[in-house]
């Protein structure tokens, strides 16, 4: 299967927030109403307008298959490193297990390696221990301890 890459637009948005709420945390955590929730909306323009963040597709021809997020984010630590941050995650349930979520992955490592960047860096939920031994697969490292806190919106 030969993926494309590009920048989601707006009308992504419903195919996008399906794939986030396809697992029991994100059937929790996300609103599939229609019409799209304006938050989704929101947060779509906050992140299309920084020329830190990018909101990646990945295609096999018109259908939409993959999803992430990309977050540079410039440091003073490392010596003034940037770091890539990526989260949203996400691989269509009818394409999991075919090897989408790799190449997806490769891409976003190379355009972190173009950007300068000297660390990658993701999150996962404690609770999906599939996609954290598939991080461990592409030689991500739990090397860190994670804490969040969430605030009341």
């Amino acid at each position: 299967m030969e993926l494309n890459f590009r920048s989601a637009i707006e009308t992504d948005l419903p195919h996008l927030v399906s794939m986030l709420a396809n697992d029991d945390l994100g059937g929790q955590r996300e609103d599939t109403s229609d019409p799209i929730n304006h938050a989704y909306v929101s947060a779509f323009n906050s992140i299309s307008k920084d020329p830190n963040n990018k909101l990646v597709i990945a295609e096999n021809g018109k259908q939409l298959v993959g999803m992430l997020q990309l977050t540079f984010i410039p440091n003073l630590t490392h010596t003034g490193s940037w770091r890539c941050l990526i989260e949203g995650v996400r691989i269509h349930q009818d394409f999991r297990g075919q090897g989408l979520g790799t190449k997806l992955f490769e891409w976003a490592i190379n355009r972190a390696k173009i950007k300068g960047c000297n660390i990658i860096q993701l999150t996962s939920d404690k609770q999906r221990p599939d996609a954290i031994r598939f991080y461990e697969e592409l030689g991500f490292v739990a090397s860190h301890e994670g804490l969040k806190m969430k605030l009341v919106r």
